[in-house]
């Protein structure tokens, strides 16, 4: 066994060899986009209707877009192109550009929007490994049988033991293998849910659903559900959060803006496909009754194994995408701790390992990241047990982060390097477009934190689990 000192390995982040490309940036934002979102998006496209539906998606699609086109400059200060210093990260690039009080802000809603993920991933894969036992048994005895198997407190429980053994990978650059493995079952099980919608209407001979969406008793009922269906797409689109910490992987030449702008729209074309195919497909098939989550709410039955096949792509992907959007807060935290105690051999060493009688690498461990990221997975596994709603938690998560983190700070980022004028033409349009953004999120933000409480206190809907 021997012993590295583990500042070395954090500057060694700023220093890592970079060997990423176009496509294994593809897969880091796969990975982290295509989540649990999409099996919402057939629930979201019920309330909003055939009128709204696809169009909201394209607009947070477009939305989602142009932030990253704003992002992607501000890898390299001061120039975007070939500025010496590099922010690899979200919160640095916001210090370099807007100050220490922005970076601030930035990094309280940063790290609650990661934390954020974290449970909504425990929350999504315990559903999906309860629905593959319930799956079996439907199958063997019948569509009408109870199936009630062990409580989904169970399955996060053991979600969050694989999260600690995971989140011992030193960094985002050893996320690599993982981000490709899972970008593969995103699209394995967005396929088969669209495939199976798609049957659907094929088998019913009709497609569902209206213009105006689902109706509802009342006009004030209505309104809550369309802000939820915002939150529930406005959390299926982003990745700025991550963004700069997979620009960081990109080889250069050419400049790693370039790459990261064909990225960007490879991978906003990519999700925004498999999304209208979801949702769309989801809503055809089943109209205003679609479930709140399209593979695990039981509007598919048969054939089994094939649901089974989806949910347990949507389980190994959501071990990866966990680790795509926390190992940025690892870092974050970690440095910070190594910098604030340069002395402390709790804090700043690695001890190698290396496996007896295996042929494989030595392994890196560190008592801060053990004893740190444990106890990380354990908190957010217990917020998970304590709000298990999956299209309320979903949409109130999406609401909460959509303004600040994909249009405030990156379109301030924009108008502090372009050095905009005030008042000037595309000031005033980037103003009124911060402005419309904010008044949706708020939207959004108290109709899903109604339909929270709502499902907290005995009322929920059967997204509620």
């Amino acid at each position: 066994m021997g012993v590295e000192d583990h500042q070395a390995s954090l500057l060694e982040s700023s220093s890592f060899k970079r060997t990423g490309n176009t496509w294994t940036a593809v897969a880091h934002i796969i990975t982290g986009v295509i989540g649990s979102g999409v099996l919402t998006l057939a629930w979201s496209m019920a309330q909003l209707g055939w009128g709204a539906g696809p169009l909201v998606m394209l607009l947070f699609a477009s939305v989602a877009f142009g932030s990253a086109m704003c992002l992607c400059n501000c890898y390299r200060s001061p120039d975007p192109e070939t500025g010496p210093a590099r922010n690899p990260s979200y919160i640095g690039a916001v210090r370099m550009i807007l100050g220490k009080k922005n970076a601030a802000l930035c990094g309280v809603v940063l790290r609650l929007n990661f934390f954020k993920l974290g449970v909504i991933y425990t929350l999504t894969s315990a559903i999906s490994m309860r629905a593959i036992q319930r799956s079996n048994c439907f199958h063997k005895e019948g569509h009408q049988a109870a199936c009630e198997y062990a409580k989904t407190s169970s399955y996060m429980l053991l979600f969050g033991i694989i999260q600690v053994a995971t989140s011992q990978i030193p960094n985002f650059h050893g996320t690599e293998w993982l981000s490709i493995v899972s970008a593969i079952m995103s699209f394995s099980y967005a396929t088969i849910g669209s495939a199976l919608g798609l049957a659907k209407v094929i088998g019913d001979g009709r497609i569902k659903g209206s213009i105006g969406g689902a109706p509802t008793s009342t006009t004030i009922q209505k309104l809550w559900l369309v802000s939820q269906a915002l939150g529930d797409i406005a959390f299926a689109f982003p990745f700025s959060g991550i963004l700069l910490n997979v620009q960081d992987t990109l080889k250069s030449p050419p400049p790693e803006r370039v790459t990261m702008r064909k990225v960007s729209a490879i991978s906003i074309g990519i999700i925004t496909f498999f999304y209208l195919c979801c949702g769309g497909f989801g809503y055809a098939a089943f109209g205003s009754s679609a479930p709140g989550n399209l593979l695990t709410g039981f509007g598919f039955y048969e054939p089994y194994w094939l649901i089974d096949l989806a949910n347990a792509c949507i389980i190994l992907h959501l071990v990866g995408g966990y680790q795509v959007f926390s190992q940025p807060l690892f870092a974050d935290l970690e440095g910070w701790m190594a910098e604030k105690f340069p002395n402390s051999e709790f804090i700043n060493t690695d001890y190698k390992i290396k496996p007896p009688l295996l042929p494989l690498p030595a392994f890196r461990l560190n008592l801060l990241r053990l004893c740190f990221r444990t106890a990380y997975v354990g908190v957010t596994t217990a917020t998970a047990l304590a709000f298990p709603y999956f299209n309320q938690v979903v949409g109130v998560g999406g609401a909460l982060s959509f303004w600040p983190l994909i249009v405030y700070f990156p379109t301030e980022m924009y108008i502090v390097q372009s050095g905009l004028g005030a008042w000037t033409r595309k000031w005033v349009f980037l103003r009124v477009y911060t402005g419309t953004c904010l008044l949706v999120a708020m939207f959004a933000v108290v109709g899903s934190v109604q339909g929270l409480i709502k499902a907290k206190f005995g009322q929920g809907t059967a997204s509620s689990i």
